[in-house]
């Protein structure tokens, strides 16, 4: 089975909506017992079910207003409908929010597309990423209750530093 990042109908410069579909190869076989229906040689599903993934992304650069910063993240976060919240200064920013994907190279690849994708559209500061984390819900609320990992996003939306 073929997991891809496919645009919804949703897709136009106010959104970038997506969601992960399903496509089966029916004419090749991955050689491991999967016909291309997703079921193994025993005849189980070998499907992998999307997971939630907590996302914090990190970006810095050269200052830049903030005014400008705040009004770029709130265009973000209106573009990217499941960000929770963004911190931020005039040299560096955070965002954090959740993602589904099938696992942790998807979610990872989709964050790291994040800035570049909406940098024009949202008018947000020429910086670049430097720093990437992605953990899954069950290690996020681990982390939160045993008091090490991120707060809860409260208040939710951006927020100066």
């Amino acid at each position: 089975m073929d997991w891809s990042t496919v645009r919804g109908p949703a897709d136009t410069r106010s959104g970038d909506r997506r969601r992960l579909v399903r496509r089966a190869l029916t004419s090749v076989g991955t050689g491991d017992g999967d016909g291309g229906d997703g079921r193994d040689e025993r005849g189980e599903s070998s499907l992998e079910a999307s997971r939630l993934w907590h996302v914090t992304l990190s970006v810095s650069g050269k200052p830049a207003p903030l005014s400008d910063v705040r009004r770029g993240l709130e265009q973000l976060a209106h573009d990217h409908p499941f960000l929770l919240t963004s911190r931020y200064a005039d040299d560096h920013a955070e965002i954090r929010y959740w993602e589904e994907a099938r696992d942790l190279h998807d979610a990872a690849a989709v964050a790291l597309r994040l800035w570049g994708e909406h940098r024009s559209s949202a008018q947000l500061p020429p910086w670049e990423i430097v720093g990437l984390e992605v953990i899954d819900r069950a290690t996020y609320h681990q982390r939160v209750a045993e008091g090490y990992g991120p707060p809860p996003a409260h208040p939710v939306g951006v927020h100066p530093y």
